[in-house]
């Protein structure tokens, strides 16, 4: 399974230091076996047609019994094989596992859960889910992304071929791993230990920003509350037929000021009523469902933590942990029914009307 819109995975093709020094040793590794696979099939042709059976030939081949040179050579020459590769495969290990942190280096903290990804910057006090920003790392500026990996439930394995190698992450435990891409661009993986039922779509999006990028990204996301557009309230264009609607956030209260209009909305929308597609009413929506139990949005009543946090949604290229692309269209079946997109998540369809949907989708379509 690939990420939707993304390149494809190769193993060989590495952009980072670990991936190189894996790439590296299976290359090595594959080039020593090819040796003994041409070996061994060089000397079975040999014997196949030194040795082979012939016409009228009844007599019965030379008995040969031991050789010391020929034991000697099958057991020293393996063995002597096998230290080389093992001494080769330590030395990277040691080599990546035991890599100096510089003081540049970026922390990132990295939760998986049944079925996406959790990304907490602690120096930021950034949190997002399924795609990760990192800094590039040139030899200019040298800033290395360091990764502290867990689990909140079963064990998943954190896999972006062309930046690392796999680590897991486990219940109550922390690994460890770290990532110094050179080049800026989109790099995509996916978990690679099955986890469930839709461990094949539990896929990873790392974006490698240049330093202005990186820092523009952490900018936006350091918001305590997201920029909202004025979809669907007329604001954009100067006209508003039903009134002006000011929402102002006042810890976990909305006040909606100077609309009776949006009142009555309002009025309705508690009873499922409201016929209005607009960011306020699917705001009021949306932080009177369950959604809020599972989901943050800074600077709302919505403070969950068992989903994503949602407070810079539109700032993402996918949903469903990329397995389809976060526009309206897509949202709106998403919310709708989750199992259209992704059979066996564990977001359950709400099972609101056709109406509210709609309503929560064009508030969360305005979550920048």
């Amino acid at each position: 399974m690939i990420a939707w819109g993304a390149p494809s995975t190769s193993t060989f093709s590495h952009a980072s230091t670990p991936a190189s020094e894996v790439s590296n040793v299976s290359v090595f590794v594959l080039t020593i076996t090819g040796l003994i696979f041409l070996a061994m099939s060089g000397l079975l042709t040999y014997a196949l047609v030194r040795f082979r059976g012939r016409k009228g030939d009844m007599s019965e081949p030379a008995q040969v019994f031991g050789s010391v040179q020929i034991e000697l050579s099958w057991t020293i020459i393996p063995i002597l094989i096998i230290v080389v590769l093992f001494l080769t495969t330590a030395r990277v290990l040691f080599s990546v596992q035991d890599a100096p942190k510089p003081a540049s280096a970026l922390d990132v903290t990295v939760v998986g859960h049944q079925f996406w990804w959790e990304f907490r910057y602690p120096k930021y006090n950034v949190v997002t889910a399924n795609e990760l920003h990192v800094p590039v790392s040139a030899t200019a500026a040298d800033r290395p992304t360091f990764l502290k990996l867990t689990s909140a439930d079963v064990i998943h394995s954190f896999w972006v071929p062309q930046l690392a190698g796999k680590t897991d992450l486990l219940p109550n435990r922390v690994n460890e791993m770290w990532i110094d891409p050179g080049q800026p661009g989109l790099y995509v993986g996916q978990c690679a230990q099955f986890c469930g039922a839709e461990h094949a779509k539990m896929l990873l999006r790392v974006y490698v920003d240049t330093p202005e990028q990186f820092q523009e990204w952490i900018a936006n996301q350091e918001k305590r509350e997201p920029e909202l557009t004025a979809q669907g309230t007329g604001e954009e264009s100067g006209a508003n037929p039903r009134g002006a609607r000011n929402v102002a956030h006042a810890g976990t209260q909305v006040a909606v000021q100077n609309s009776p209009a949006t009142v009555e909305d309002m009025s309705l929308a508690r009873h499922g009523k409201s016929e209005e597609i607009s960011q306020e009413v699917g705001q009021y929506v949306f932080e009177h469902q369950a959604c809020i139990s599972c989901h943050t949005v800074a600077g709302t009543v919505a403070t969950g933590r068992y989903g994503p946090d949602l407070t810079h949604l539109m700032s993402r290229a996918t949903i469903a942990a990329g397995a389809a692309p976060n526009a309206q269209e897509q949202l709106l079946r998403w919310i709708t029914d989750p199992n259209q997109i992704k059979p066996g998540s564990l977001m359950p369809a709400m099972h609101l009307t056709d109406t509210q949907n709609e309503q929560i989708t064009a508030y969360l379509l305005t979550l920048k």
